[in-house]
């Protein structure tokens, strides 16, 4: 048997999700929590050992590349059209709190934890580097983008690119690919 490295259109509509629109490639290899509160999009790719949980919300033209974590837990991490998050990327919309008001961990009952939970929201364009972490409660805006080996901890303004940890605003991004999004609508009509 010919089985291939992405799950099938029938496999995907099997596995539970909210919602899962066509032109998906989600590798095997990948790990998925709470499929029922996960909505994806159309044109999605989810690569090899990514870990995906919680509430998610995926636009569409999202591309997730191999070993990146989305933690949506309660809070979710939504995704609008066209966001790419590279390589080794963790997102988290909860966290538990390390300064000793409460004790860490998922094995330990809520009453005893404390937990920091912030909805993220990766607007239209927006692309995360390599190696990135993004906290809770961060929205990047519109065209935002993220240098590589960052720690996201506040929102980011539209159509700047930010490196460094935390992440530091470095420069204004190029627009031109707004123009790109209007050609390539049009020749999908």
């Amino acid at each position: 048997m010919n089985q291939s490295s992405f799950y099938s259109e029938e496999e995907l509509m099997q596995m539970g999700f909210k919602s899962c629109g066509a032109h998906v490639r989600i590798s095997r290899k990948a790990s998925f929590y709470n499929v029922s509160e996960m909505c994806i999009g159309n044109h999605v790719r989810i690569d090899d050992f990514c870990i995906v949980s919680g509430k998610i919300h995926l636009g569409d033209y999202i591309h997730i590349s191999a070993y990146t974590g989305l933690f949506g837990g309660e809070t979710g991490v939504y995704c609008e059209d066209y966001t790419t998050i590279s390589s080794r990327c963790a997102i988290y919309a909860e966290s538990d709190d390390y300064s000793g008001e409460g004790m860490t961990n998922p094995t330990i009952p809520d009453e005893f934890r404390k937990v920091t939970k912030g909805r993220v929201l990766l607007k239209k364009f927006a692309i995360v580097g390599s190696g990135t972490t993004i906290l809770p409660g961060v929205t990047l805006h519109e065209g935002a983008s993220v240098g590589a080996m960052s720690l996201v901890n506040k929102d980011l303004a539209e159509w700047m690119m930010y490196v460094g940890v935390p992440v530091r605003k470095i420069k204004e991004r190029k627009r031109e690919l707004l123009e790109k999004e209007r050609e390539f609508r049009q020749r999908e009509i």
